[in-house]
Order: C-alpha cells, then structure tokens, then sequence
C-alpha cells in the first residue's frame, strides 16, 4: 500500500468524519418543566440507501479502515493475527472478503474475551474482534458514523467527532450554575454486556435498508466469546473493544436522549454514563423512577438501584469529576485515589530502577493525566500532588544511595555544604521524614526534578 496514499485518504476521511466540530452547544432551558429546544429526529435515514455494501467494500474505503485500525494497535484476537501483518493478508485475500461482504455471506470470528479490574472492585469484560473483523467494523464505521452523527442529540457527549468528556461535565457545571442542584446519578447495569440484540437491530433498521449490512451487524452481534479456548454464544450485548460498538451503543442510548428532552429534563450522557439535573430531591426521585420503568420497558435496560441516587453533585461523580460547594469543577475522591495509587506503584523504593527510568516512566503517566484531571478548577489539589511527588522521589533517591557514605557523597556532588551533608547523610530518621530535610530538598528541588523530565500538574503562574 502507498503510504503517501494512504495519508493523504486517512486524511480526507478524518476531515469528514470531523465535519461536526464547529456546532454549537446544546441550548439552556428556561425554566424546570419547560422543553427543551430539541432537534427534529430524522424521518428518513441518510443510510437507507439499500447499497450501503458497496460504499464499505469500496477499496479506497477499506484501505482507510486498515490503515486506522493499523495506528491503533491493540492484542490480537483469536486467530493470533496482529494488525502489522494486516496489509499482506489483504493483498492475498481482499477480492475474497469483499466478494463475501458484498454476497452477504461474510461471517465473523468469536472474540477474544479480556477481562480489566475495576478501581472499585469487579472487572470490565473486554471483546476483542480478530484483525480483519476489526478493519471490517472500521468500514462500515467510516460510512455510517459521519451521517448518523448528525443525527443525535445535543446532550450525547461520549465517542463523535469533536466531543469529550470535558464537554459534559461543563454542561453539567452550566445546570448547577443555573439552579438545577440536585443530580440524578443513573447507573445502566453492566450496560455493553446486557444490550437486548433484536431492540438494538429494530433501531439499526430504521435507519438501513440494506440487508446484507443489517445481516452483517447482527452476526457481529452474534458472532460469540472465546474464553480459554471455548466459544460461547453472545445472546445479548454489545462487546467493548471493536470498533463498531460505541456507535451502536449511542444509537440505543439515542432513544433515551429523545425521552429526556421531551419531557424537559437537563442532562448530559456520555456514553452509558448519564446525570440529570433537577431543583428538588423530590423531583429528582421522581425522575429516577419513571425513567427506570421506561428503560426497562422500552430498551429492556436495567437501572443499578445500589449505584445510582439522587443527590447533591457535590456527593456524586461524573467522568471521574465532582464539583465544590461552589459549583467549581473538582476531581472526585475515587480518581484521587486512583492516581495515588499509580503514583506509589511507579515510585516503589524496593523497584531497582534508576531514579531517571522512573521518572520516565512518570512522564508518561502524568501527561495522560494532566490533560485529561486538568480540566479542574482546584489549583491546590494539582499543587499538593505535585509536592507529594516530589517527595515520593525524594525518598526513591535516598533508598537508591543506600549507604551514608554514598549519601554524603551524592549530596555533596549537589552542592550541599560538608557539614550538612554529614548530619543529613548520619540520620536515622525514616524516609518519608528525611525527605522533607533541607539537603534533600536542595540537592532534589523541583527545578532538578523538572530538568530530569518530571512534568509538573499545576504550572507555575506566568508572572507580568
């Protein structure tokens, strides 16, 4: 494959399927119990054509899927393919799948099941389609995502173009700010394992008239689990891990949004994560309940009561934030924790590596994070991180240097004075406690630690 080729058609494809980033936010309610301005759902679907086959088995299409699923990595499925060896298989059998996508007769392989722990307990099961199944969900995503996007509700946040995450939890902080101060916190039961296939295909239909894709979905749907060599069925559903599975999930969801906004609620959804905005606790039970009764009635979806509550939003999370008394965006107490916890697995005394390896490795972790926990309105939560850190490598460094006669010398060759050194290094006080001592926080200041790599989360203030 060209690679000059295939840059310049990844290109025009990702400027397409990004055509939607300049709409503008959903509009503000007046009142509780007013209707929000919604847009008109659509009474014919821009996919209803019946050759949509031929628009995803297109080669050029493809090529793009291939080369999106090729920049994204990930394990192996089932059949031990890995995506570097995706472009030679092609070559030797593209005529035989497309040939099999356009007769209808494509059928995909089970995937691979990969179980994530939890940070609060439990795990989150993991479908991992083969290679090729993977480019094939690729290209039907590349076709259908730009048209049906457009489609959806202003209050759907989670995986379209030119959304995130950032953007609910400001529309949420808009609600607060507007008087809407009681949330209700919904948890959809084990939402991508319980999806009812023949509700999510009668809402697939409605918008596709071609058979062959409507057939392919559903095998995908149905194409099974293979856990420890055994397949098994996948009677409902919806695996996290292929491509195609976000843009289902917010087609069901799109339902739901429909219903909110006919009844005039506030609320923001980011994929199966969904907080309504309410004036009283009242209302808010209210809410909760007649909500749960229509999911499970209309989607066949199961509202976890032990996880959701009405209350405060200062008491609840929403993608991993919470907010101040002050209506001021917080990092909630569980991703706190998260991070301390990664933080202590990456600075663990007893590793063996050198103090620049670690904080490499840091490097890349709190990157991630900064950009992402950023977004929050505590400078003093980013400022105490970074000072718990520093100290954290502190420590590291002292265990590093072991003997007092290595220590005195390494806090010599940093310019600490003889006798400071020598009282530092003669201490018997414990790490944590030593790291808080004047040598080392000279001979490992901040500045010492930025210039080894270590990125601070709260920057300093530009001074004028």
């Amino acid at each position: 494959m060209n690679s000059k080729r295939q840059k310049t058609q990844l290109q025009q494809q990702l400027l397409l399927a990004f055509s939607q980033e300049g709409r503008s936010e959903s509009p503000m309610a007046r009142d509780e119990g007013t209707v929000l301005p919604m847009a008109d759902p659509c009474t014919e679907s821009p996919t209803s054509s019946d050759r949509l086959m031929e628009s995803i088995s297109d080669l050029e299409n493809l090529d793009i899927a291939m080369a999106k699923v090729i920049a994204n990595g990930g394990a192996p499925g089932v059949d031990g393919m890995r995506v570097t060896q995706l472009e030679k298989y092609f070559e030797r059998h593209r005529d035989r799948i497309i040939g099999e996508l356009l007769s209808g007769t494509y059928r995909p392989q089970p995937v691979q099941r990969v179980e994530i722990p939890k940070p609060d307990g439990g795990v989150r099961k993991l479908g991992i389609p083969t290679a090729v199944d993977r480019v094939i969900q690729q290209a039907i995503l590349l076709v259908l995502s730009p048209q049906w996007d457009e489609t959806f509700s202003e209050h759907s946040f989670g995986f379209r173009p030119g959304r995130s995450a950032h953007q609910a939890v400001a529309q949420a902080q808009k609600y607060l700010e507007e008087g809407f101060a009681w949330v209700v916190d919904m948890d959809l039961e084990k939402f991508f394992d319980r999806v009812n296939h023949d509700v999510l295909m009668s809402r697939v239909a409605r918008r596709v008239e071609d058979k062959r894709l409507l057939k392919l979905i559903r095998a995908f749907l149905n194409s099974g689990v293979m856990i420890d060599g055994l397949t098994s069925a996948t009677p409902e559903g919806t695996p996290q891990g292929g491509p195609l599975s976000p843009l289902l999930s917010n087609l069901l969801l799109d339902d739901l949004d429909r219903e909110l906004e006919s009844r005039g609620l506030r609320f923001a959804r980011y994929a199966d994560d969904c907080n309504i905005y309410v004036k009283s606790k009242r209302a808010g039970e209210r809410v909760l309940q007649s909500v749960t009764r229509w999911l499970a009635k209309t989607l066949r979806l199961t509202v976890n009561q032990t996880k959701s509550a009405v209350d405060r939003p200062w008491k609840r999370k929403f993608l991993g934030f919470t907010f101040t008394t002050q209506r001021k965006r917080s990092i909630a107490p569980a991703s706190k924790a998260k991070f301390k916890k990664r933080i202590r697995e990456l600075t663990k005394r007893n590793r063996g590596s050198s103090l620049v390896r670690v904080i490499s490795e840091l490097r890349s972790y709190l990157l991630g994070w900064r950009g992402y926990f950023g977004f929050c309105q505590t400078p003093s939560v980013l400022r105490d991180f970074d000072s718990w850190i520093h100290r954290r490598l502190r420590c590291y460094a002292w265990k590093q240097w072991k003997t007092g006669k290595r220590r005195f010398a390494e806090l010599r060759r940093r310019g600490i004075g003889k006798d400071l050194a020598a009282q530092t290094a003669g201490s018997s006080k414990r790490y944590w406690h030593i790291s808080r001592s004047p040598a080392l926080n000279m001979s490992l200041s901040r500045a010492c630690l930025i210039e080894l790599g270590l990125p601070l989360l709260m920057e300093p203030e530009t001074k004028v």
